[in-house]
């Protein structure tokens, strides 16, 4: 999916210091669902500049994200957010990624069908798996249904098609701008999932894949009073 890192992220390109200030990462906790309860895999996919999720399409109640079904034929579906110019542009430019930030002219929804063996090529780096509950899956995929910008008559505003195999641009709510980027939109998405993820501060496609992996970490109690641990701290990931 090469095309994709012409997202609107890149304008965090621009910003690298910004970012590392405002960085605010969550606790590492175990949030992992009650033992017997089903979960649902959510994928969290580094494009470079941006990040996306991809969930499975079986997975989803049509009820909560009925708008999945533009894609019937796929097994996974991928989504990202970000400015409606510079997301669309053919060819897009430093001034596409200044205006982003500042003066946007509004918001898309970038949606793809794809295959398992798609996302099985990516880079294992690229890529985290998350597990989370039914209930939280359907709490993030809501989030999804609510960020489509309606018709008078109530349907999606489908603008043209996206960047690359069965992929549609939708109208889109939500403003962008300078700290409200789609890597801080993926991470609202995650914390509606009921992961420990902190989209405040979350600008960049590197912040949103360490919180993800912090997620999926298990939780490793500390010493006992008394005993002292043999091992140094275990660096954090870095993005």
């Amino acid at each position: 999916m090469p095309h994709e890192v012409r997202s609107t992220i890149r304008v965090a390109a621009f910003l690298p210091t910004v970012a590392l200030a405002a960085g605010c990462l969550a606790s590492v906790t175990d949030r992992e669902p009650p033992s017997g309860e089903p979960t649902r895999a959510a994928w969290v996919v580094d494009h470079g500049w941006h990040t996306t999720i991809v969930v499975r399409r079986g997975d989803v109640d049509p009820a909560v994200w009925p708008e999945v079904g533009d894609v019937p034929e796929a097994a996974l579906v991928e989504v990202a957010w970000g400015d409606r110019d510079f997301y669309m542009a053919k060819d897009p430019t430093g001034w596409l990624a200044i205006k982003a930030a500042f003066f946007t002219s509004g918001s898309v929804l970038h949606v793809v069908g794809f295959s398992e063996s798609t996302l099985a090529g990516l880079p294992a780096s690229a890529v985290v798996e998350l597990r989370v509950s039914r209930g939280g899956f359907d709490a993030m995929t809501r989030f999804f249904h609510d960020e489509y910008q309606r018709s008078g008559e109530g349907r999606p505003v489908r603008l043209e098609h996206g960047l690359y195999g069965a992929s549609w641009f939708y109208a889109a709510r939500s403003r962008y701008h300078l700290f409200n980027t789609c890597n801080t939109w993926v991470a609202r998405a995650l914390q509606r999932a009921g992961l420990e993820v902190t989209p405040a501060g979350t600008l960049t496609a590197g912040s949103v894949m360490q919180q993800a992996r912090r997620a999926v970490a298990p939780r490793v109690d500390p010493p006992s009073q008394g005993q002292r641990s043999c091992s140094p701290p275990r660096e954090e990931a870095r993005g």
